[in-house]
């Protein structure tokens, strides 16, 4: 059946418009003609068909590729060259099998300035946020030395790691908030839902509640009545604390939180320094000058205060001193650290040394990983309990109290 639109005169001379299904156009009009209309215009309709294919490219042409897709590229990547494909044919290649859209868009792009005359290097460069400066600078020292299939497995072994690590760090830090997020909702439940069922019992007894009790009533009073306010100044806070996050003195802050606050500081002083060592070492061993190289290092460290640590060292090195003596003079270090990357310079084998400590380190994070998540369980569990105590004493206590009184 096909949808039809018509216009018809009807039998008082007025002009109507209207749609009908019919298997043709011909019996449409025999249709409108035996309910007394002079068909003026039929047509059909044009079916509304969803290209679900576009749809999948619109929605994925917003988003940019995830990590895990630059790493995906890069091992395919080291596979056709390895296996004697060229660079141009590699790319497009591997660009027809990528399904988001704006990166597929983006290696066809970098296939072209290739085609063009480009080296890979200065054609990755123009997207930075897919292509960071370490791979840059990585991929730039094997086009110098002709080791580009080895490089790339050694970015996508770097890639693979640094994904592995966030992994960790993001799982231990969603744990402690999904433990504090049920805490909060236990809470709110007890002193909007439990509490009022409790408010006639303690009606016209007030004098002799105790104070924990009028406080909680109080409280619960107002979380019922006025909870729309409670609700739109949260979320003005949330706002608040987002918006001054994202400047660089909220930036700076979190970073400065991070390595002091007791429970997390291990973990994150052990992630930024496996992060920066590895960096480091990664893109000296690849032959990227010392320079390029600590720049390099300070820009994916993470940290404000590691960036800055690394504009220091740069300077330095700049004009002529050791690496370790600028790291000496900070305490983000641990001086065993310095001690080993000053022995490297000595040796003569820095960037050895330093992928050495950033594979020990990787393994203080795992630990440090592991120790926080088991000191912040018993810890969230009897700051609950006590809040959950707390609430249940304050109801129990005048319920005992009253009623030791009427059996008096």
């Amino acid at each position: 059946m096909t949808e039809y639109r018509w216009e018809a005169r009807n039998a008082s001379g007025r002009v109507e418009t209207g749609t009908l299904s019919a298997e043709t156009s011909t019996a449409a009009a025999m249709t409108l003609r035996q309910q007394g209309h002079h068909v003026l215009k039929i047509a059909a309709q044009p079916k509304l068909r969803i290209d679900w294919k576009r749809v999948g490219e619109v929605l994925n042409s917003g988003s940019g590729p995830s990590q895990k897709e630059v790493l995906d590229f890069t091992i395919q990547l080291a596979v056709m060259i390895r296996a004697g494909i060229n660079l141009r044919q590699a790319l497009e290649g591997i660009a027809l099998q990528i399904k988001n859209a704006k990166f597929r868009k983006i290696i066809l792009q970098v296939r072209a300035d290739v085609e063009s005359g480009k080296s890979f290097s200065e054609a990755i460069s123009q997207y930075p946020k897919q292509f960071n400066a370490l791979y840059v600078n990585m991929v730039k020292a094997s086009e110098m030395s002709g080791s580009f299939a080895t490089m790339l497995d050694r970015i996508a072994a770097f890639i693979s790691q640094q994904l592995e690590t966030r992994k960790m760090v993001v799982g231990a830090s969603i744990y402690p908030g999904i433990i504090a997020t049920m805490a909060t909702g236990v809470t709110v439940f007890l002193l909007t839902f439990v509490l009022p069922r409790f408010a006639g019992v303690f009606a016209g007894k007030e004098e002799a509640l105790p104070g924990s009790t009028k406080f909680l009533m109080g409280l619960s009073e107002f979380m019922v009545t006025e909870w729309k306010i409670l609700v739109g100044c949260s979320a003005g806070v949330l706002a608040l604390l987002i918006g001054f996050l994202k400047t660089k003195a909220g930036n700076r802050t979190l970073d400065q939180a991070k390595l002091v606050v007791p429970l997390f500081r291990r973990m994150f002083r052990a992630l930024y320094v496996s992060r920066s060592l590895q960096t480091m070492g990664e893109l000296l061993n690849a032959g990227v000058p010392v320079l390029d190289a600590v720049s390099v290092t300070g820009d994916i460290t993470g940290n404000t205060r590691y960036h800055g640590l690394f504009k220091k060292v740069h300077g330095a090195v700049r004009e002529g001193r050791k690496l370790h003596e600028e790291m000496e003079s900070s305490t983000l270090f641990p001086q065993s650290v310095v001690q080993m990357v000053a022995a490297g310079e000595e040796s003569g084998r820095l960037g050895e040394v330093l992928e050495e400590v950033a594979n020990f380190y990787q393994k203080v994070l795992r630990d440090a990983i592991k120790a926080m998540t088991s000191m912040i369980e018993p810890i969230l569990i009897v700051v609950m309990g006590s809040v959950v105590g707390f609430i249940a004493m304050a109801i129990i206590l005048p319920i005992f109290k009253m009623s030791s009184v009427v059996s008096g």
